[in-house]
């Protein structure tokens, strides 16, 4: 199934570099020595702060110039404020998340390099309207992308059968993104080695993430369940339906096709001159 918003090798190029610092930006704690965790501990996560926004505006240029056309923009537009205006209703409040099944079903349908924008342009605009500015909001940002973006990579399928499909990657998406945003600042969270929950400076990769997810068990299971519940639900209830609708819309927009205004109007087809009398 081709997605209709489509984007070029460049982007691709982009996406990857993304990808690259994105594991870096939430897992460099476990990527780097005792001493660089000590040195840097301080100014870490407002370095990434700082530089994932950089990373993200690249990342958007080369989408826009390979695949997100005027059409492509005006349903961005409408896909974020509508996510905006309901992430109100839950934001997080007891594990009650009413976005993310926006971005599952956009992604899925626009396909994986609308849903990366869509995931950042959303949860920006969802947090500037709900006061969610901060140095996580980059963070966050990511992480819906690449669940956006995840939901456009998955297998072709129609019906009861992608309604599933949907439904089973909300469940397991909403629980990694709240691992990630967990590991982005559990190395702080607890000091060093105090207790069994804490980041081990230096320690193997394997016995910090054993680590980490026992932090997010102790911690944050409720919300992540929370998360995963409400979307698969939402999912299910709201996808047959969106899914039409969001599906036609890219039909009768054809994505990628010029746009033709009043003022500059298609030439008229050619005419074969007239045979002599």
């Amino acid at each position: 199934m081709s997605e209709p918003v489509r984007i070029r090798p460049r982007a691709t190029l982009a996406l990857a570099v993304a990808a690259a610092i994105s594991v870096v930006a939430f897992g460099w704690p476990l990527l780097v020595s005792a001493d660089a965790v000590i040195a840097q501990g301080a100014t870490a996560p407002w370095t990434f702060a700082l530089l994932l926004p950089l990373v993200l505006a690249v990342v958007l240029a080369e989408i826009s110039e390979g695949g997100l056309d005027a059409k492509a923009v005006a349903m961005l537009g409408v896909l974020s404020a509508l996510g905006a205006a309901i992430r109100p209703l839950g934001a997080g409040t007891a594990g009650i998340e009413t976005v993310f099944f926006l971005l599952v079903l956009g992604g899925r349908v626009f396909g994986p390099g609308f849903g990366f924008v869509l995931g950042n342009t959303m949860l920006f605009a969802s947090a500037l309207l709900t006061g969610g500015v901060g140095p996580w909001l980059p963070y966050q940002m990511l992480g819906a992308a690449w669940v956006a973006l995840g939901a456009g990579l998955l297998p072709s399928a129609r019906g009861k059968a992608e309604l599933a499909l949907l439904a089973a990657y909300s469940a397991v998406a909403s629980l990694v993104y709240g691992l990630l945003l967990n590991l982005s600042f559990w190395p702080f969270a607890l000091s060093a080695g105090s207790t069994s929950l804490s980041f081990q400076p230096g320690a193997p990769i394997l016995d910090n993430l054993v680590r980490v997810v026992t932090f997010s068990l102790a911690t944050s299971l409720g919300w992540d369940v929370g998360r995963a519940i409400t979307t698969t639900i939402l999912v299910l209830a709201t996808g047959p339906v969106l899914l039409r609708t969001l599906r036609r819309a890219a039909r009768r927009a054809s994505f990628g096709d010029p746009v033709f205004t009043g003022a500059a109007a298609p030439p008229p087809p050619p005419t074969r001159p007239a045979p002599p009398a």
